[in-house]
């Protein structure tokens, strides 16, 4: 029985724990400001219309109320290959695009999501109990241009590969109304990137840094936020839902950066600042017309809106005294979800296997005016269109033809069912020109078009 134990343990840590390398990383690509809200596969299919649906161990993020309605442990990890592609073109004709020194930006976003329900606890005062963890990169980007770049004294390299760890736990207050509650502890790795957040320009000469010297500011910190989520079926049951209701609040968190000022390498002072990140209100409304035994078709209508006007400085203090003023006037942003899936319970033929097609559009609004205008972050208005794919195995299917989908039931640590989503992207930016921007350089027009694959695999225990 020992030794039983211990395979299945194994097991365990190897499902979860390899992919774990794949699951950091920095966003090359932004949508309202720096904010990444593309955290798994099922729900990029729908356009991020998931909410009020949540229901994979990627409710941890996007509603982990939903965690109440997961069956046994649940284990996800996910990746996003993004390619965006940016050109700039000057008031004088002169073009410069972005270079990310590879098809696709590295190391590449990703998740890791854990979820347990409690109900097989044997404690009843479990019972209506979940808890979930969450490892993702909510906030985060990663873009350079060549140093000769027109706005280069402004930036012409950046990134941010903050990492977000979600505690989270979900209580069932009743059969149809569930609430949760979590943290979001933002901080850095050192195997994610370069575990800092680091800005490069070119010196213009100014504050006594000799013109054409490279100057790099970077730093990291750790900080910490709340959220709160709830979801309610106001028509059908639990399990076979007709009309979900759903909420999301994010706190506003205020992350401290401690770091340094180099110049063409060599540290000249320390340096500090104050990065917001803000608070977000979700709601979300999904309508199942179809939903038996062997079809279920949603419906699904999500809004986003982020408080990016509490973001007022970015100023950087140095210990020399001096200081790097950098007002900042960010407006509020507002995101709309649609998105549909349909969803083959039990496939003619393999009994075994769901299929889900999904297709979804986003449209999001930058908060970044153009006195603020950053070009290694080329934020636009968007739209964004996707599909997606889900393939789902359960007890008496193989995976790929190579992995028994379930076994008999054996316990907590007993396979169940293996699930993948693919998903794809394209977001197409506005053109944007930026215009009176404080460096006459950042002003042009910016043309920001962005390739996106992502795929997550799901196990139950």
């Amino acid at each position: 029985m020992r030794h039983l134990v211990a395979r299945r343990l194994r097991s365990l840590v190897a499902w979860v724990c390899f992919p774990l390398v794949w699951a950091m990383g920095a966003s090359p690509a932004c949508a309202d400001g720096f904010r990444n809200p593309f955290q798994g596969s099922a729900a990029i299919g729908q356009g991020n219309a998931f909410a009020a649906q949540a229901d994979d161990p990627t409710a941890v993020f996007y509603n982990p109320a939903a965690m109440t309605r997961l069956r046994g442990v649940q284990h996800a990890v996910g990746v996003q290959f993004v390619s965006p592609q940016t050109r700039f073109t000057s008031p004088s004709g002169a073009q410069t695009t972005n270079d990310l020194g590879g098809p696709v930006g590295w190391p590449p976003p990703g998740q890791l999501y854990l979820t347990a329900n409690l109900e097989r606890s044997g404690l009843p005062i479990l019972r209506d109990l979940s808890l979930g963890l969450g490892l993702l990169s909510l906030y985060g980007f990663g873009n350079k241009y060549p140093e000769r770049a027109p706005f280069s004294s402004t930036s012409y390299q950046g990134s941010l590969p903050l990492l977000d760890i979600k505690p989270t736990v979900a209580y069932k207050v009743f059969d149809r109304l569930s609430l949760g509650l979590g943290a979001d502890i933002f901080t850095f790795a050192s195997f994610i990137g370069e575990g800092q957040t680091e800005g490069l320009s070119i010196s213009s000469g100014a504050g006594g840094v000799p013109a054409g010297s490279r100057v790099e500011l970077n730093g990291k910190g750790t900080t910490a936020g709340l959220n709160a989520s709830a979801l309610y079926t106001l028509i059908g049951t639990v399990d076979r839902p007709r009309v979900n209701l759903a909420g999301v609040w994010r706190s506003q968190a205020v992350l401290p950066l401690h770091g340094q000022l180099l110049v063409n390498g060599a540290p000249v002072a320390d340096a500090s600042a104050k990065f917001l990140l803000p608070e977000v209100w979700t709601l979300g409304l999904a309508v199942w017309p179809l939903q038996d035994a062997e079809r279920a078709w949603k419906v699904e209508v999500d809004v986003d809106y982020t408080r990016w006007r509490s973001v007022r400085n970015l100023d950087v203090a140095l210990s020399t005294g001096a200081a790097i003023s950098n007002p900042q006037r960010w407006n509020n942003s507002l995101s709309i979800a649609t998105g549909t899936e349909y969803k083959w319970l039990r496939l003619p033929g393999h009994k075994a296997w769901q299929l889900a097609l999904r297709v979804g559009y986003n449209r999001s609004h930058t908060p970044i005016p153009d006195a603020n205008y950053n070009p290694v972050i080329p934020d636009a208005d968007v739209h964004v269109w996707s599909v997606g794919l889900g393939l789902f195995c359960q007890r008496g299917g193989r995976f790929l033809g190579l992995v028994d989908c379930g076994a008999a039931d054996g316990g907590w640590l007993t396979r169940q069912a293996v699930g993948l989503d693919l998903a794809y992207q394209l977001l197409l930016f506005e053109p944007r020109t930026v215009t009176g921007h404080p460096d006459p350089g950042v002003n042009g027009t910016y043309r920001t078009t962005t390739n996106a694959g992502s795929l997550t695999l799901r196990i139950n225990f």
